[in-house]
């Protein structure tokens, strides 16, 4: 079917990642994905889906080191690794209120959502019940998987042939995978469209870790933000939106690319091991 073309971890939420070369895969998804998350004292978690709030969160990048420690690189270069207090302080200042790092998901977790303005960025039902906040913005309110900084899925999948066919669709756009932050991107060869589609239910083995496909992932804003190098690119979703809206769960037709996938087994997953449907 394929193979892995890229592995991605982001050890702090919503901040830039590291790519790597091999990934431990444990029963809760990439080891060292999403540890720790920037929490204010309301019980949001910090998260780019609400870039007025959160956004400066994507120039900072976190990264493992070689003693086993994440480390944050802030906007101005400085390196500081997670237990240092000094942090809280920094990105407190870059947020403009006081916030702080944590390991630990509160019990009543908040996560806020702008709402955009295409069709299908939201379950309508969502956007119905869409509040404005302090700064001006249209947002809902969820919260992250329970005991975790996860969204949804473990781990969220990407193939080549969907950029690949959303740069057909839309050629002036900038469809390089990290906008979408995906933990594996898996080189479909010439498989046109969007292969993926097929695939909720079915089981996935990629080197020895085994998953199971979930369901499509929904996108945010997140992909049309600028993310270390690559510039803010609006059009993204619009494309995406006008292009491949299909149905999840129950919440209706909504903008998606890549697909959420649970561990069945846990293993290690390398850059070019093949990726098989079983």
């Amino acid at each position: 079917m394929g193979s892995v073309a890229a592995l991605y971890r982001y050890p702090v939420k919503s901040m830039l990642g590291e790519a790597v070369s091999a990934v431990t895969v444990t029963e809760r998804g990439f080891r060292g994905d999403r540890t720790y998350a920037v929490l204010d004292g309301t019980g949001a978690v910090g998260s780019a889906k609400h870039p007025r709030k959160w956004g400066a969160l994507l120039r900072c990048r976190s990264r493992w080191d070689d003693r086993g420690r994440v480390r944050i690189v802030l906007p101005d270069g400085t390196a500081l690794p997670a237990e240092d207090p000094e942090l809280d302080v920094r990105l407190s200042e870059l947020l403009g209120r006081k916030v702080f790092l944590s390991a630990v998901a509160p019990e009543h977790s908040r996560l806020e959502r702008a709402v955009p303005e295409y069709e299908g960025g939201v379950p309508d039902v969502v956007r119905e019940s869409a509040s404005v906040d302090a700064t001006g913005t249209s947002i809902t309110t969820g919260s992250v998987a329970q005991g975790t900084f996860l969204d949804f899925g473990q781990v969220h999948l990407l193939t080549t042939a969907s950029l690949a066919r959303m740069r057909e669709a839309h050629p002036a756009g900038d469809f390089d995978a990290r906008r979408f932050r995906p933990n594996l991107v898996v080189d479909t060869g010439g498989e046109p469209g969007f292969p993926e589609d097929t695939w909720p239910s079915a089981r996935l083995r990629a080197g020895e870790a085994l998953f199971r496909v979930v369901v499509p992932t929904p996108r945010c804003v997140i992909p049309t933000l600028g993310h270390d190098e690559l510039p803010p690119d609006p059009g993204i979703m619009r494309a995406v939106a006008r292009e491949h809206r299909v149905p999840v769960l129950d919440l209706g037709r909504l903008s998606c690319l890549g697909v959420y996938l649970d561990v069945l087994e846990a293993g290690t997953v390398r850059v070019g091991d093949t990726i098989t449907l079983c």
